[in-house]
């Protein structure tokens, strides 16, 4: 009897227990809305400013002179009378070849002519005494006609010797060979000694004058419209609003820093079919002597100025199936997701023309993780650049600044350090636009 009690009491309980379990298991649950997650996101201000639009194109330095100094003459090369690197002035000796030659050249030239310059002189006497016999018929008249003929062939003589005279006076004035053009002498390519010949493709010394200097550069065809537009505002605008050129800005190779401003000289009349761009001429100053002759640098033409538009950094624009777009920041931390239309783009803003108005902050880090509605938490803010205190055309936007952490979240980071909560930047985008102050 105790078995079957026992075992009674076992099958029971077994029972009991399925059915717990089967409850559980069937019982409709409570449903739990999951808590909404905050994102941490880097924003930006929208700011209206004047937006200079630039063209840019790589260009050459090119001297306003380039001269070659070559002698006119051959002969020994008896001294330099300059310096390598230094600054001449049109008409300054440079050089002077062995003179004694063409000395000697000009000394029996001379006496040629003086020869026959008496021989013309008597002739001239023996045909006015032929003239006076040949009216009385004393001589004939073919003796006379002689004479005559003998004092043109000295003439012509004479001119010849003249010519000569100069001829040997030149050579003797080109053995001292002076600067051609104002400029600054290169590395000399002879030494004192040297027998030099005339017209000598090596030279003696190469002149380039670079104040001022041109810098030719190519623009594609499809700017066309705005260099010619450019040209016509400024030629029938008042000179007190606006210069009478478009401004030329030459840049260095890193566009760090730059070299020179100057003015737009010439478009050239036609576009190279086989590149599709047009040359463009500017001319600078160059006083300072920063732009070096064959140098690369990079021109930027500024061809209008887009006034009061809104600008925000270009990490804050996104590309996507509908066209850009950005996330706009509400007052109760949520993101919009809107579109707009994008204008001009620098290294430093983008331009927006449509869509969003200034003072709205935007998201500039972070949007790989919002939607629209989604609910954030500003970790940094970053200063969108105002082009008045970029001076480089690649300067990048402001680096975030971090907030301080609310209590309970740990202590607050110092600038520089790196944010744990700061999140990644989206793929695709270059590293260190934006960096911790």
């Amino acid at each position: 009897m105790v078995r079957i009690f026992n075992f009674r009491r076992i099958t029971l309980g077994l029972i009991v227990l399925a059915a717990l379990g089967l409850y559980s298991l069937l019982a409709p649950k409570e449903q739990m809305a999951p808590p909404q997650m905050t994102v941490p996101v880097s924003v930006a201000t929208a700011l209206a400013q004047d937006v200079p639009h630039y063209l840019q194109g790589i260009g050459t330095v090119l001297p306003s002179a380039d001269v070659l100094v070559t002698s006119r003459v051959g002969g020994a090369l008896m001294k330099l009378y300059f310096t390598e690197g230094d600054r001449v002035r049109e008409g300054d000796v440079l050089a002077q070849i062995d003179p004694r030659p063409f000395e000697a050249a000009l000394a029996q030239a001379r006496g040629t002519l003086a020869r026959d310059e008496a021989e013309l002189a008597n002739a001239r006497k023996d045909m006015q005494r032929y003239a006076r016999l040949a009216a009385r018929d004393y001589v004939a008249r073919q003796t006379y006609d002689q004479q005559v003929a003998q004092v043109r062939q000295l003439e012509g003589t004479v001119a010849a010797d003249r010519a000569n005279v100069r001829t040997a006076e030149l050579d003797l004035l080109y053995s001292r060979i002076t600067a051609p053009v104002s400029g600054r002498l290169g590395l000399r390519n002879v030494d004192p000694g040297t027998l030099i010949t005339a017209n000598d493709s090596t030279g003696i010394v190469r002149i380039t004058e670079v104040t001022p200097c041109y810098v030719v550069f190519p623009l594609p065809e499809i700017n066309v419209p705005l260099i010619t537009a450019a040209l016509y505002a400024r030629a029938h605008t008042d000179p007190d609003k606006l210069p009478a050129r478009p401004l030329v800005e030459a840049w260095s190779r890193d566009q760090k820093e730059c070299l020179a401003v100057g003015e737009l000289l010439t478009v050239d009349n036609r576009i190279d079919t086989s590149t599709g761009t047009v040359r463009l001429k500017a001319v600078f100053a160059n006083e300072n002597e920063r732009l070096f002759p064959n140098e690369f640098v990079n021109a930027r033409l500024r061809v209008r100025i887009l006034d009061n538009v809104v600008t925000v950094p270009p990490a804050a624009v996104q590309i996507g199936s509908a066209g850009n777009y950005v996330f706009v920041v509400r007052a109760d931390n949520t993101v919009e997701l809107r579109s707009v239309t994008t204008g001009i783009a620098t290294g430093a803003i983008t331009v927006i023309e449509k869509g969003l108005a200034a003072g709205e902050r935007v998201v500039v880090d972070g949007v790989d993780r919002l939607r629209e509605g989604s609910m954030v938490r500003v970790a940094a803010t970053v200063r969108t650049v105002q082009l008045s205190d970029r001076p480089s055309p690649l300067a990048t936007e402001e680096g975030p600044v971090l907030l301080p952490a609310k209590p309970g979240n740990g202590p607050a980071q110092a600038p520089g350090q790196q944010s744990a909560q700061q999140p990644g930047r989206q793929s695709g985008q270059q590293p260190g636009t934006a960096t911790a102050r």
